[in-house]
């Protein structure tokens, strides 16, 4: 893959942009908490679109998602298969044992935010938990990456490294799905660079001290990479229907370690 050298190093914030970033992904992170907190079964992905909608404009942000180009809602809700961008519907009711990953974003002041989380609807079924945990753990590794003097892929080399690690501590295969990744993230929602999720270390921009990534695994149980994109233009579902979980956080790389610019209650 050839990285577009639009610069030498990932763009700094200063501490002031940095603080200012941090209100909207604070404000994302209290609304995936509301929308875990509300998942159940019974209860319509577009239900908790709405709560969405409602808990980022009742504290005065806008959602980043909804109209960013022509996406109709405030969240992207995926369930099962369905990897990212999954869009909410009053025919999508939640049932028990579901996977669900919600992506969500919102603008406060101009700044953006932008994070996921993947959990179950009550009790997950154990390799599909499995599942979860390590797209967590290989997120952490990720933000572990994000700090001054390595470069774009050293962050995702470690994604990979994590996720290969991950395969042998839980007992299960998983694919690293192709095409989707991180990026970087300010004023904008989504700007250059692009962040794989895998690939080898020491490429691609250096990362300095207020640069900024949105770091985002997505993992398939069983080890598959292709997926395919629904009629919709947006929903993407593993090629072979297994199951999917999708956690990103928006980090700030700083001399004092990784700052998390997106976090929840």
């Amino acid at each position: 893959m050839r990285f577009r050298r639009t610069a030498k190093t990932i763009h700094a914030r200063t501490p002031g942009e940095l603080d200012a970033m941090e209100a909207a992904g604070v404000l994302v992170g209290r609304t995936l908490a509301a929308v875990r907190a509300a998942a159940a079964p019974g209860v319509s992905t577009a239900e908790l679109d709405e709560l969405a909608r409602e808990t980022i404009t009742g504290a005065g942000g806008t959602p980043s998602f909804l109209g960013y180009e022509g996406f109709p809602a405030s969240v992207c809700a995926s369930v099962n298969e369905v990897v990212v961008h999954g869009i909410p519907s009053a025919e999508t009711v939640l049932e028990e044992g579901d996977l669900v990953s919600i992506d969500c974003g919102a603008i406060v002041d101009g700044w953006h935010g932008d994070s996921a989380i993947s959990f179950g609807v009550g009790r997950l079924a154990p390799h599909i938990g499995k599942l979860n945990s390590a797209t967590k753990e290989v997120l952490a590794a990720g933000i572990a990456a994000m700090i001054p003097g390595n470069r774009l892929t050293d962050v995702s080399h470690a994604l990979e490294v994590a996720t290969r690690q991950a395969e042998r501590r839980h007992g299960i295969r998983l694919g690293i799905v192709d095409g989707y990744g991180g990026h970087g993230i300010g004023r904008e929602m989504h700007m250059d660079p692009f962040l794989p999720n895998e690939g080898a270390p020491g490429r691609g921009e250096r990362i300095v001290e207020g640069s900024v990534l949105a770091i985002e695994p997505m993992l398939i149980l069983g080890g598959e990479t292709d997926t395919e994109e629904l009629a919709d233009g947006w929903t993407v579902v593993s090629a072979d229907g297994s199951p999917a979980a999708h956690w990103e956080h928006t980090v700030a790389a700083t001399d004092h370690g990784p700052r998390i610019l997106t976090m929840r209650p």
